[in-house]
């Protein structure tokens, strides 16, 4: 069968604001040493195991210029612009529809397009073992990430060990994101995972499941689908997209539907939720310091500092995120990362918005 990815890009990454703006996110920025941008990396992954014009990337329509700079390879039809966000249901239902328009059925394959994997070869081979268990059925797969620490910036999988299939197993529930004495329970019981937001299933199945538990969305992406194509397929998506109910396909779908089951994945997978997982991508330094740009740190230990050609002169400084941009500069305890967009919503409030 016919494997296809889509690749959701239209997210902001206010989490790693200032680097991360409205007009070139996180997905758009190269976070490693390789010097490739988020996305390429995503796409170049998946260069073994799909061919490069089965490959749709969706993304907010402010950055399709950014999608053709960064990856002028991906078919211009290929490139799904949502006219505003409505969360990963509506992008996974869009990407659908175009698939079942050009193939009838086809494995899809779902990635997020700012997550990094270590080690290609391993991941590649899940894939592939996903794949072949969504080939079986009407079978939704995931990919959940053995857990390495008590984590919990992330939602969990409990998955059933004595239900296996191929080499997948089935999934009893999603849970959210727990306390950290829970996702310590959850370390030790050996039967949670985390979920990753990477999904394989057949075209047809997806769409079955949205049009069975996201009856309204369905309907408005069958009006995108017949119009795809015509004079008529920029009027409609822009109408019927902004109609759309904001939900994740996670909490519209994934928590309600029946035969899901999920590959155990330890392939140095990585989120990039913000700035303090630079230290799991970079190198750091003696002191724990992972430091690029123009930088002289005196008594620092264990920060992140990001600057350019401007001198930054850090003493004393412990756990601490310091991110230098021409226009704005961020100081943050690496304990309050997950509260940098709250910075973006004062912006708002005070109507700074170039800043954004």
């Amino acid at each position: 069968m016919k494997r296809t990815v889509l690749i959701m890009a239209g997210g902001r990454g206010e989490r790693f604001w200032p680097k991360s703006r409205k007009n070139r996110p996180k997905q758009f920025l190269s976070l490693t040493d390789d010097g490739k941008t988020m996305i390429q990396l995503t796409v170049d992954r998946i260069r073994q195991l799909v061919d490069i014009e089965d490959v749709y990337i969706a993304t907010d329509r402010a950055y399709k210029a950014l999608v053709q700079e960064q990856l002028p390879e991906i078919p211009e039809e290929n490139i799904l612009c949502e006219p505003v966000g409505r969360n990963t249901a509506p992008c996974v239902g869009l990407g659908a529809v175009h698939m079942a328009k050009k193939y009838g059925d086809a494995v899809m394959i779902v990635l997020p397009s700012d997550q990094l994997i270590k080690y290609n070869a391993i991941f590649l081979t899940a894939l592939d073992d996903a794949c072949a268990v969504a080939e079986q059925g009407d079978y939704l797969v995931t990919l959940g990430i053995t857990p390495d620490r008590p984590e919990t910036g992330y939602g969990y999988i409990k998955f059933l060990p004595d239900r296996p299939l191929d080499r997948a197993f089935a999934v009893e529930r999603f849970v959210e994101k727990p306390d950290l004495e829970t996702a310590k329970s959850y370390l030790a019981a050996e039967q949670y995972l985390w979920n990753s937001g990477m999904f394989v299933w057949k075209v047809s199945t997806i769409l079955a499941n949205i049009k069975r538990y996201l009856p309204e969305t369905y309907a408005g992406l069958q009006r995108i689908r017949e119009a795809i194509g015509t004079a008529e397929e920029q009027t409609v998506m822009e109408r019927v997209f902004l109609g759309f109910q904001t939900v994740s396909i996670d909490y519209g779908v994934m928590e309600k539907a029946e035969s899901i089951y999920t590959i155990l994945g330890s392939f140095g997978w990585d989120d990039v939720g913000s700035w303090p997982a630079v230290e799991r991508l970079q190198t750091s330094n003696e002191f724990g310091n992972v430091v690029n740009g123009n930088a002289v740190t005196v008594d620092t230990w264990r920060t992140v500092i990001q600057g350019g050609e401007k001198l930054i002169a850090a003493v004393g400084l412990e756990d601490m995120i310091v991110v230098d941009t021409p226009d704005a500069l961020l100081i943050c305890k690496k304990e309050h990362a997950g509260d940098i967009r709250k910075v973006l919503e004062n912006l708002r409030i005070c109507n700074c918005t170039e800043y954004l």
